[in-house]
């Protein structure tokens, strides 16, 4: 019996051990959550008894240093001296603790104590900084760099990177100061990288899976390419450059200039400048005396154009649209080539005489480009073709006819211009029947006139006579 009432005994000691273990345990338990720099978080308190007119406090607690946020009961709220007190609300029906505008100082233990009940939560914050605020030229490099801060010692963590297409992406790690700082760089940003991204944090122990997102601009042109714009002389011709300002709702004001530079002439020419408001409106002004282009008054809010209503050969050259912000530059060209046709000597074709189109381009042409002189409907032999790099072609012709030439760049036409070589008897059959024509036309003139001449002088001469009788009549004396 002794025996049996020890063993109850001992039994009995250990279920009270255990009981109190597993009562210290609960009382004492800890959760992990994660906030994010700039957000918020909110802190719940699952202890509370709402049947008692208990007396509650959260107290924050980091590196063994521990202060009160608040106090509080059914009847009052009373706040404390923690560091994100003024960041702190209490919801007062469910007791729940929201800390506004994180940031890495706001990593610790948040404490919820309702006697003799207690709970405990280790909050880690992160927090991303995004390079240039997020706004980008073409071509420029994002920079990530990510910083955690926690009362525990702080784990190693795997980073995934995903764009604006949810595709994931792989950047350059730099994990020097890991595992407290991670810098990451994804080079050449592009306009179609503008939008939301996400950055993805994770790991195992202690258990993380955190999405921060944060938002990438990329300023830039339509077409970043350099564009090469071919034309004849005479032709209108409009060069633009559209901006993405407004569709990425970009926040910052930026500047820029349209210039030129002729071809063949190293002086560069600037044609107008402008400017981009924080409220994403465009101003332009002309800044130069030409007065051959115009800054055409309807197109879109979004695009700088020049108009060069009749172009000439000595239009041509490079035009540079450039903008400018903090100091960062990026520019878009447009290549302007005009051709130009002639013949020597100018004018109908005699028959034995001979005569040289010349075909012309502003402008050496690169090695895969050449110009063509082609009869339409000729032979093989009524042709001639530039040599390499020569903008210019000429032709010797002693027939009539339509020729055609074009500017050919890896067998592809880039632009054609003709030229209808006419025959001296037509031309000058054509000009005696204009002679003919206009002859005909001066005479008719010429016999309304004399009639209405006619016409006026028999009216006045009616109008003498009759004047001149009823004179006499007046002047006869009574008998």
């Amino acid at each position: 019996m002794e025996m049996c009432g020890v063993v109850v005994s001992s039994v009995f000691a250990i279920v009270l051990v255990l009981q109190l273990g597993l009562t210290l345990i609960m009382a004492q338990r800890e959760e992990q959550q994660t906030g994010v720099a700039g957000k918020e978080v909110i802190l719940s308190c699952k202890i509370i008894n709402h049947h008692k007119d208990v007396t509650c406090t959260w107290k924050y607690k980091y590196k063994e240093v521990s202060s009160t946020i608040l106090r509080f009961s059914r009847t009052q709220v009373l706040k404390g001296k923690a560091p994100m007190i003024h960041r702190s609300e209490l919801n007062l029906s469910s007791k729940q603790l929201k800390v506004s505008d994180l940031n890495l100082d706001d990593a610790g233990i948040y404490i919820c104590e309702c006697h003799p009940h207690s709970v405990s939560i280790s909050l880690q914050v992160f927090k991303l900084s995004i390079s240039s605020n997020g706004h980008f030229l073409i071509n420029e490099d994002l920079e990530l760099t990510l910083m955690q801060n926690s009362s525990h010692p702080q784990p190693h963590l795997s980073i995934s990177l995903f764009n604006v297409a949810n595709n994931i992406v792989k950047p350059e790690i730099l994990q020097k100061d890991a595992p407290q700082k991670y810098i990451l760089k994804l080079k050449h940003l592009n306009t179609i990288d503008s939008g939301t991204w996400t950055c993805h944090i994770h790991s195992d122990s202690p258990s993380i899976n955190q999405n921060i997102s944060f938002d990438v601009k990329v300023l830039g042109f339509g077409k970043e390419h350099m564009e090469t714009m071919y034309t004849n002389v005479g032709n209108t011709v409009i060069l633009s450059w559209y901006l993405n300002f407004r569709g990425i709702a970009w926040k910052e004001g930026f500047a820029g200039k349209l210039n030129w530079e002729p071809q063949g002439n190293r002086i560069v020419h600037e044609l107008l400048d402008f400017n981009v408001t924080t409220h994403r409106e465009l101003h332009e002004t002309k800044k130069s005396n030409h007065i051959w282009f115009e800054i055409p008054e309807k197109k879109t809010r979004s695009t700088i154009e020049v108009k060069i209503p009749k172009v000439q050969l000595n239009h041509s050259g490079q035009y540079q649209c450039q903008l400018e912000i903090n100091s960062r530059r990026m520019k878009s060209m447009r290549a302007l080539v005009v051709m130009q046709v002639s013949a020597d000597p100018a004018g109908p074709l005699s028959r034995g005489s001979k005569m040289s189109l010349l075909c012309q381009v502003s402008g050496p042409l690169p090695s895969n480009a050449h110009l063509l002189w082609e009869r339409v409907n000729g032979t093989q032999l009524e042709t001639k073709k530039s040599k390499q790099h020569e903008a210019k072609v000429e032709v010797s012709v002693s027939a009539p006819g339509l020729w055609n030439c074009h500017l050919m760049e890896d067998n592809n036409i880039k632009i054609s211009l003709n030229y209808t070589v006419e025959e001296a008897h037509v031309w000058n059959s054509y000009a005696v029947i204009g002679a003919i024509i206009g002859a005909s036309v001066l005479l008719i003139g010429l016999v309304c006139l004399c009639i209405i001449m006619e016409t006026s002088k028999k009216d006045g001469t009616s109008k003498t006579v009759l004047a001149g009788k009823e004179d006499m009549s007046v002047s006869t004396p009574d008998v």
